[in-house]
């Protein structure tokens, strides 16, 4: 795809040229700190990041109004590259959410402005280019706080929505089942609990009797804060059923993982940035059926599924939610159950999109989440996929970087039989290693040893059959009357 003006700049084609960048307005002057000051008063166009629909079926398909939008990033060191990548994959949020993309911006300063994140002197810049392409909204590359929230829209005159916010909306758009949905609307709670404000700066005033006489006069009394007490309150306590269902829905997905360890099954999870291809992976692995589909986070639902090794051993493979740079605390707050899915594995398949800009930037963003959701020390493989398209040079770096990786390809295949063979050699071995003689009228037990198990040897003898093998403990006490030793 080209990176002319009116199309999208694909972060994941390595053929497609970097976006060219042109100064959106350049001062002279000397150097301060880190920064030149004509670079950090400069706000940086991003070209290539406009977006226009080629099919109005898309639209119906979204069933929703696609909005205009501005994309604005604060570049606070580093290389430019990395602010592109950057501004690149908020673009694909934005167009994930049912935006279009219309410019990217990004202004060089060492920290973002408190009072209006980009700097009082870029936010008239920033109007301009708005009120130019008609946008009707703004999407900031960064979490807002209430204060920065209200003086960019005061200032702009059109809606702002934050990196969190976005993300959020994506979340709430996907979510399918009925724990993704509690998730997601108690993620959205608490995001909103800490911005809420009254219309206008009267209404966000409390005084009450004759105070106003000392202060703000009329208008300023009573409802404003009443308003925002109750909002607070609503919020509150819907925020307090949602965590009494979600303890609910936790019990339930708890007791599956308790019986698999019961039964000893291993459980291997696939983790890994969104969009890198979990779920063709799986399908690959599996034959799941999961949907697949070219978005951003397009999974939010846990799916766990059946597998086996060559000899016959049963473990599952659970799809889990991807990951993203900065992924909202309130998030991974409300999907912590969902992603203890990869806390309580017993091995990782990292899947890393080898076409990505960056993909060591995505491994470390996942590996960052994990660690905060206690996985960072399950045991790894790194399945770096889309190896038909990706740079040979990119794989080769990742594969002597990383000692447990392969380079697959979910599309075409291949290098999933090697996957699949680096996972049954990764897994966690049985602990007891038996040798007994089974009668052929308790075949159950032999059948158990293939499931559960690990057969080292079997033959079948005259008084039954002879089997070698490591298995869980509760299998290897229903084999002792039948241990050769003993007999």
């Amino acid at each position: 795809m080209s990176n002319s003006p009116g199309h999208a700049y694909n972060p994941y084609d390595d053929s497609a040229e970097l976006p060219e960048v042109e100064e959106f307005d350049h001062l002279d002057g000397d150097t301060t700190g880190d920064y030149d000051l004509d670079e950090r008063h400069a706000l940086r166009r991003v070209a290539g990041l406009s977006t226009e629909l080629e099919d109005v079926t898309e639209v119906e398909y979204r069933r929703l109004r696609l909005e205009r939008v501005v994309l604005v990033a604060v570049w606070p060191g580093g290389s430019f590259t990395d602010a592109e990548n950057s501004l690149a994959e908020l673009a694909a949020l934005a167009e994930t959410a049912g935006s279009q993309v219309l410019e990217g911006l990004v202004q060089r300063r060492q920290h973002p402005d408190n009072a209006t994140f980009i700097g009082s002197g870029k936010v008239q810049e920033l109007r301009e280019v708005v009120q130019a392409h008609g946008a009707d909204t703004v999407i900031v590359d960064g979490e807002l706080s209430a204060s920065q929230l209200r003086n960019l829209e005061d200032k702009v005159d059109v809606k702002v929505v934050d990196r969190t916010m976005l993300i959020l909306d994506i979340f709430a758009q996907h979510a399918k089942s009925r724990e993704g949905k509690a998730q997601v609307e108690l993620a959205q709670l608490e995001y909103l609990s800490q911005r809420l404000r009254g219309w206008g700066a009267s209404l966000s005033r409390q005084a009450g009797g004759r105070a106003g006489g000392a202060g703000g006069g009329v208008g300023t009394r009573g409802p404003g804060e009443t308003k925002l007490e109750t909002d607070r309150r609503r919020i509150r306590t819907r925020v307090t059923k949602l965590r009494r269902e979600l303890a609910g829905m936790r019990v339930a997905r708890d007791t599956k993982r308790a019986d698999r360890r019961r039964h000893a099954v291993p459980a291997v999870s696939i983790v890994g940035y969104t969009n890198a291809g979990k779920s063709s992976l799986l399908n690959r692995l599996t034959g799941a059926g999961v949907l697949v589909e070219d978005a951003l986070f397009a999974t939010l639902d846990p799916t766990v599924r059946k597998s086996q090794t060559q000899e016959g051993r049963i473990y599952t493979l659970a799809d889990t939610v991807g990951f993203v740079r900065h992924l909202p605390h309130e998030l991974v707050e409300s999907f912590r159950s969902t992603l203890e899915e990869a806390g309580d594995a017993d091995l990782l398949v990292h899947v890393v999109d080898g076409s990505h800009p960056d993909p060591e930037g995505q491994l470390t963003a996942v590996r960052a989440v994990l660690a905060d959701i206690g996985a960072g020390g399950v045991r790894e493989i790194v399945a770096v996929n889309k190896s038909d398209t990706a740079d040979p040079m990119v794989i080769a770096r990742l594969l002597r970087n990383e000692p447990h990786a392969v380079a697959v390809s979910a599309r075409t295949g291949a290098g999933i039989d090697k996957l699949r063979a680096l996972i049954e050699s990764e897994l966690p071995q049985p602990p007891v290693e038996i040798d007994a003689l089974v009668p052929y009228d308790h075949g159950e037990l032999v059948a158990r040893v293939h499931t559960v198990g690990e057969v080292l040897s079997l033959d079948h003898e005259a008084d039954g059959t002879r089997v070698r093998a490591r298995v869980p403990e509760s299998l290897a006490a229903a084999l002792e009357p039948y241990a050769v030793a003993a007999r």
